[in-house]
């Protein structure tokens, strides 16, 4: 029996060649592609798939939440992330959201393979590079005030301190800019910031931002 796997990636060209990859193998089957995390939530529902292999920056409703979405709907639904970012912050909030797998981009082809078939077969996949980071931060004891956040709040979190304005961060998580700035509040009440630069460093600190 093959592996069904459904694709998610707001880029056409990440999808193809993951499809090309993934497709080398003889028991992996692509049975659906979706562009968004709404798309994802929809097709697995149609489909039941065995895996979904998803980005976690998409625009609108981003991985995390749609995995999250997913899980509460089909709790034995098996995800795999598949992401640029090696922070463990985001592996942290991904497997708190109950996903499976944890891939960044930057990983070997043979990972990719290798997290369907473990997850597939019951087992967790960690990257090695963001598996490293997560034994050391837990060898050290420090403690990351990232993940006390919910999803939503982590990614809300997340685009404003890219950067981004209210109301850039409701039209791409498609919520009102009144949600936003509530969430906003919580964040600063949770992480005890006090100021968009707090926040930024803070997102710094973490790995959630890029220092260059």
């Amino acid at each position: 029996m093959a592996v069904r796997v459904i694709l998610v990636d707001d880029h056409t060209v990440v999808r193809s060649g993951l499809r090309r990859l993934l497709e080398t193998h003889k028991s992996i089957e692509i049975v659906a592609e979706a562009g968004t995390g709404e798309a994802a939530y929809q097709a697995y529902g149609e489909i039941l798939p065995d895996i979904v292999l998803m980005d976690i920056s998409m625009p609108g409703m981003g991985g995390l939440e749609a995995a999250k979405r997913i899980l509460q709907r089909y709790p034995k639904a098996k995800i795999i992330i598949f992401s640029m970012h090696e922070a463990v912050s985001f592996a942290a909030q991904a497997l708190k959201a109950g996903v499976k797998g944890y891939i960044t981009k930057t990983g070997v082809a043979e990972d990719l393979l290798q997290a369907v078939l473990d997850v597939s077969n019951g087992h967790t996949f960690i990257s090695q590079d963001v598996a490293q980071k997560v034994a050391l931060q837990t060898l050290i004891g420090e403690s990351n005030p990232l993940h006390q956040l919910t999803s939503r709040e982590f990614e809300v979190f997340r685009l404003l301190a890219e950067g981004k304005r209210v109301e850039e961060v409701s039209d791409m998580l498609k919520i009102s800019q009144k949600t936003v700035a509530n969430y906003y509040t919580m964040i600063k009440q949770k992480l005890s910031v006090n100021s968009p630069v707090e926040m930024v460093r803070l997102a710094m600190k973490h790995g959630l931002i890029d220092t260059e």
